[in-house]
């Protein structure tokens, strides 16, 4: 019988942890350093991918993500590297996809041929915003000329580009994300990612929040007004909401986000990267060190993994329920009973059936738009 994890597939996350400046609102593992030593980080990735060949030999690379931090930065012959070294271990599947997170500042842009000719299929670019003030708001240090001069850029490289807006900001109103969402559909090729404004504790906003300074924030109202306006007008233009922040034209999907969202297996390496991979049976929740120096130091002697939890029955069905609800597909019951050894709580289950807020459809559970909107609540209604 197949592993489970191979209903989901086999892709490997890369994490570049430097940043040119740290982004207020972000509360990724990510870092601003003057000097970093290129071949050095080279040498700790392909360390990285030759200890994970030996241990997971035999497997089908499906898609490859390079994030951060800011992987731009990169050279193109760092990432190079990387993707031939991936090559030569892994049989990879037909078409992969490789994307690889940029930040559209001029410099970064004309480093798009490079990383084409490197093996990167797609781009997902961290533009966040369609006007100069918000931007320079988030801690931005491009401008909305500069993001669409290297959207342009990266369209003239690349087939599949996408790029993230974050809505529910500051003194945003409907009509202005409204507005600014048309803007956008306008320039979208095919996948757009639109994530509502989340403040985190340890974060520049989270402290600043605390205080009573982060002001003129939507109420939970507006902020629900423009999650239904965003699966509207992005439905309208031909881009289905898959997942709850994500919107793609059909065969469009993020091929590498669809492998977290269906329980696949897969590599993390680099600073504070996670991976669930599955050995002889086992499934594993592994974390590397956090600390770029930390994880550099360890990479080429030893290995960079601080973390290989072993994950019971019920750890993999609720996390398979946690990832699987997000995306419109949902998820397959018989898969997760299979997982926990247990069936679910038919009361909670029913329940949320009768609210409309889940649907089944022969072996498949889906949470319904409604249910997407209070995703948590469900979540916590139908933990094993």
């Amino acid at each position: 019988m197949n592993a489970d994890w191979q209903n989901g597939g086999f892709g490997i996350y890369v994490h570049w942890p430097f940043c040119q400046a740290k982004c207020p609102y972000c509360d990724f593992n990510s870092h601003v350093s003057r000097e970093i030593d290129e071949a050095r980080w080279v040498a700790g990735y392909l360390a990285e991918l030759d200890k994970a060949a030996r241990e997971l030999p035999n497997r089908v690379v499906t898609s490859v993500f390079f994030g951060g931090g800011t992987p731009s930065l990169m050279h193109p012959d760092t990432v190079a590297a990387i993707i031939s070294r991936i090559q030569k271990h892994w049989p990879m599947s037909n078409d992969p996809e490789i994307t690889l997170e940029a930040n559209p500042t001029s410099v970064e842009a004309g480093r798009f041929r490079g990383y084409a000719d490197s093996g990167v299929t797609r781009i997902s670019m961290g533009v966040q915003a369609l006007n100069d003030r918000d931007l320079k708001r988030l801690g931005r240090i491009h401008s909305v000329a500069e993001a669409r001069d290297a959207f342009d850029i990266a369209r003239s490289v690349f087939e599949r580009v996408s790029f993230d807006l974050i809505y529910a900001r500051q003194d945003q109103t409907l009509e202005n994300w409204k507005n600014e969402l048309n803007e956008a559909l306008c320039l979208a090729i095919d996948h757009l990612s639109l994530y509502q404004l989340t403040i985190e504790k340890g974060t520049a906003f989270g402290d600043r929040y605390e205080k009573g300074g982060l002001k003129g924030l939507p109420v939970e109202d507006l902020a629900a007004d423009m999650y239904d306006i965003t699966n509207e007008l992005c439905e309208r233009a031909g881009l289905n909401a898959y997942e709850v922040s994500n919107y793609a034209k059909s065969g469009a999907e993020s091929r590498h986000n669809l492998i977290y969202w269906r329980y696949g297996d897969y590599l993390g390496i680099g600073p504070g990267a996670h991976g669930r991979i599955t050995l002889n049976g086992q499934r594993y929740a592994t974390e590397h060190y956090m600390m770029p120096t930390a994880w550099l130091e360890r990479s080429q002697t030893a290995i960079g993994e601080k973390v290989r939890n072993p994950l019971s029955p019920i750890d993999q069905a609720n996390e398979y329920l946690m990832m699987g609800l997000r995306i419109t597909d949902g998820i397959s019951r018989s898969r997760i009973e299979t997982l926990a050894g247990e069936s679910f709580d038919t009361d909670a289950l029913s329940s949320m059936i009768e609210l409309e807020l889940i649907e089944q459809r022969q072996d498949q559970l889906r949470a319904t738009p409604r249910g997407r909107l209070l995703l948590n609540s469900v979540i916590a209604e139908l933990l094993f």
